[in-house]
């Protein structure tokens, strides 16, 4: 089966009859699921629950679905099943029994971006691939390359866990020229053939250790990013560990390493030289001069003038220019962008305090980068930390943490580790069983600390699906609890429930 599998690399390979089993039936395993169905392979699709709008569609279709009712057991149906492929969605770790079981038995396992990579060609010639992933920044970055591709007149899409899956992107009957694709750590763990145009690691900080168990195999799988580039490894020069993993890949010949960071660049890299945002990459006269592309005044009319900010837009500029597109269409682009909603938005500044939504902040790394922004914070953080030791973020920033604001199932952790690093910080705890309620109460606490000159900001360092539907959900709450107060000019002094802090 092996000769067959490697012998799968177009849209117009033979696929009939080819058994896959499809683990997952959110948007990205039905998504695998419709297009296997479509090539003609016998298709049977576990999901951990159901979704009988999706099942009817794939009834439709001739795609059994079979709901797994324990984590721990393999379905007689898929032991009976014979496949020769199994196709995973990114929510399965490899420790899920599931594919413990696909090992044991020596079955191959792709991940939805594998399928897509050699089905690319459907409508015509492939697109070039440009990868983003990183702890942080993916999304800024891939939207805002994604907009400079198409101010240079190329026809793009983004993709991937942006929210678009790329097979949807392959199989557009229009086609495009290429794809700017986000990339999480979890489908990069199950690519083995892509071969991307240029590709970005944006950052490596510890994150998601729950789902590859060790720093090691999380780092490991952000690597493989870089593997097979073909044209440039965008790496950044303020994290050595994007360097080393550029330098450990095996890329084809003739790609280059391009750095970047916000300071003057070196040859062959991107960074700023006296407020101005410059190539010295892509240019045939680098060794002596720079092409300029934006002014940090020019980032600061669209939000995008924090460092970390700074640094999503060299980037993606560096993935623009590895596509030739000019200096002035990413100058274009830059000043037409608007950043994603929920990173570093401003909710509304009244009586000299701003309120701001960095719900997107899923992580320590991001809102390490998020706290760096303000001097003086009342910050609201809590979720789900995903296996993340948060201590270090604390004792960092404990200077310019006016007040702490923890909400979330995993408070205990928080509050310990600000008794411990930050013990003169006055820590309240949101604790209300209804989670409509868990953002009026925070932005009332938030009131009775924050004064001129204080920043509040939402910027959780933790997953949000344990009181909200997804970070935006969380966002979107935070932003109307703020602007609720604001009409109704909540008295400060309202009561909040009784709860511990660390300074009681």
């Amino acid at each position: 089966m092996s000769n067959r599998l490697d012998a799968l690399t177009s849209w117009h390979s033979d696929w009939q009859g080819l058994r896959v089993a499809v683990f997952g039936l959110g948007m990205t395993g039905f998504s695998v699921a419709d297009t296997l169905a479509e090539l003609g392979a016998e298709v049977l699709l576990i999901a951990g629950a159901p979704d009988e709008d999706r099942e009817r569609i794939l009834q439709v279709l001739g795609v059994p679905v079979v709901i797994a009712a324990s984590k721990d057991d393999v379905p007689e149906q898929l032991r009976e099943f014979g496949a020769d492929l199994v196709v995973t969605s990114p929510g399965y770790p490899p420790h899920h029994a599931l594919l413990q079981w696909a090992d044991a038995q020596g079955i191959p396992v792709w991940g939805d971006i594998e399928l897509a990579w050699r089905l690319r060609d459907k409508v015509g010639a492939p697109s070039k691939w440009l990868l983003v992933t990183g702890t942080n920044g993916k999304t800024t970055t891939t939207q805002l390359a994604a907009h400079m591709i198409a101010a240079g007149g190329i026809k793009v899409a983004p993709a991937g866990n942006i929210g678009i899956p790329v097979l949807d992107a392959v199989r557009d009957p229009e086609g495009f020229d290429v794809l700017v694709v986000e990339i999480s750590s979890y489908q990069l763990h199950y690519t083995h053939t892509v071969a991307p145009w240029a590709s970005v690691v944006l950052n490596i900080a510890r994150d998601h250790l729950d789902w590859h168990g060790s720093f090691q195999a999380y780092r490991e799988a952000k690597g493989r990013a870089y593997e097979r580039t073909q044209v440039a490894c965008i790496y950044n020069l303020g994290d050595p560990e994007t360097e080393r993993l550029v330098e450990n890949a095996d890329v084809q010949e003739g790609a280059r390493a391009i750095g970047f960071g916000t300071d003057v660049p070196a040859r062959s890299n991107f960074g700023v030289v006296d407020g101005v945002l410059v190539d010295r990459a892509f240019h045939e006269d680098r060794a002596n001069s720079a092409l300029e592309l934006a002014t940090l005044d020019d980032l600061r009319k669209r939000q995008l003038a924090s460092k970390h900010l700074v640094e999503d837009v060299l980037a993606a500029a560096a993935l623009a220019r590895s596509l030739d597109v000019s200096p002035a269409d990413i100058n274009r682009a830059i000043l037409s962008f608007t950043p994603d909603n929920h990173r570093n938005q401003l909710v509304l500044d009244a009586n000299e305090v701003l309120w701001v939504d960095d719900s997107k902040a899923t992580n320590a790394h991001a809102a390490d980068a998020s706290l760096r922004a303000y001097r003086s914070v009342v910050w609201v953080l809590g979720g789900l930390l995903k296996g993340v030791n948060i201590a270090p973020l604390i004792a960092s920033h404990s200077e310019r943490i006016k007040a702490a604001i923890l909400i979330g199932v995993e408070r205990l952790e928080l509050r310990e580790a600000f008794a411990q690093h930050a013990p003169e910080v006055p820590v309240i705890e949101i604790d209300v069983e209804d989670n409509d309620a868990v953002m009026p109460f925070v932005v009332r606490a938030a009131k009775k600390f924050a004064s001129s000159g204080d920043t509040v900001l939402l910027a959780p360092a933790a997953a949000s699906m344990d009181q909200f539907e997804s970070y935006s959900d969380r966002g979107d709450k935070f932003q109307q609890a703020v602007r609720d107060a604001a009409q109704e000019g909540e008295d400060a002094d309202s009561e909040l429930p009784d709860q511990p802090s660390n300074n009681a």
